[in-house]
């Protein structure tokens, strides 16, 4: 999905949050204001959001000589989901449907977004998708695809709802490769973040070669887009995989909350919208 004039300004909000977490003082990140606008005037119209974001947050990287800002807040995110670990496999094991369960718990998890803001209640936001509605509700062909596939890929978000996708993948109990980004991309998982987090310990951990946001193929490794495109089901987490590849192929789930209104629109429902959506499926059937 392209980007929308609205995504500037929630662009330079990431810039200067980034700029804040990676340590540049007061006018180095004035300077870096102002090339990140220089640097979104120049970008094509056809750009998706995570194309944009993914160049902003390498120039921030590039002027700090940071490599990676968000490391703390990942170490911290991740230390907090573990903490929550056993109650969370607790509400699994005793859900009349353990399935639906891990699914709205690894949603639950998508809330640790610092690419959208920079506070997040991850207790708050487990139970409120646990007890919520899915706005758009294709569970039943997602369980449906998983009891007939043999292997899942699994494309990860954000360090600390790592977390919640190890408790995702072990309910599903299949064959997982869990693809994490190649370097750091705000707070995206990478493999430090997954294996912080147990999933090496549940399945496979890959990287997709690039440090990006989302899933941009032209700077991904062979091996990635060869298992997308082999792969019986995917699953792929959060919004800047929806908005980079949604449209790809049949078999792939998108699971999100949507934290933005443009993501919202292009899927038709509220903010804060809880999402099981199967790829290439009618948007006006999902809603029904």
């Amino acid at each position: 999905m392209k980007s929308q004039p609205e995504c500037q300004r929630c662009f330079l909000r990431q810039s200067a949050d980034a700029a804040r977490r990676a340590g540049l003082d007061d006018s180095a990140a004035a300077v870096l204001q102002e090339r990140v606008r220089v640097e979104l005037a120049g970008m094509s119209d056809a750009d998706t959001p995570p194309v944009r974001a993914s160049r902003i947050h390498a120039l921030v990287r590039q002027m700090s000589g940071n490599p990676d800002p968000y490391r703390t807040a990942k170490r911290e995110a991740t230390a907090h989901a573990l903490a929550l670990y056993p109650y969370l496999r607790w509400r699994i094991n005793e859900a009349e449907d353990p399935i639906e369960m891990a699914v709205r718990i690894a949603i639950a998890g998508n809330i640790i977004d610092l690419g959208v803001a920079d506070t997040y209640d991850l207790e708050a936001s487990i139970e409120r998708v646990l007890t919520g509605p899915l706005a758009i509700n294709q569970l039943p062909r997602l369980k449906n695809a998983l009891s007939e596939a043999d292997e899942l890929l699994y494309l990860a978000d954000n360090a600390g709802e790592t977390v919640m996708d190890r408790l995702l993948i072990e309910t599903i109990n299949k064959p997982t490769t869990y693809v994490v980004k190649g370097g750091a991309a705000v707070n995206d998982a990478t493999r430090e973040d997954a294996i912080g987090a147990g999933l090496d310990q549940v399945c496979t951990v890959i990287d997709n070669g690039a440090a990006i946001l989302g899933t941009l193929f032209e700077q991904c490794t062979d091996e990635l887009k060869q298992r997308f495109d082999r792969a019986p089901l995917i699953i792929a987490k959060g919004m800047a995989n929806y908005e980079s590849l949604y449209g790809s192929r049949r078999g792939l789930f998108f699971l999100l909350q949507t934290k933005c209104a443009v993501v919202s629109a292009h899927l038709g429902v509220p903010e804060k919208s809880l999402i099981v959506l199967e790829d290439s499926a009618r948007l006006s059937d999902a809603l029904r």
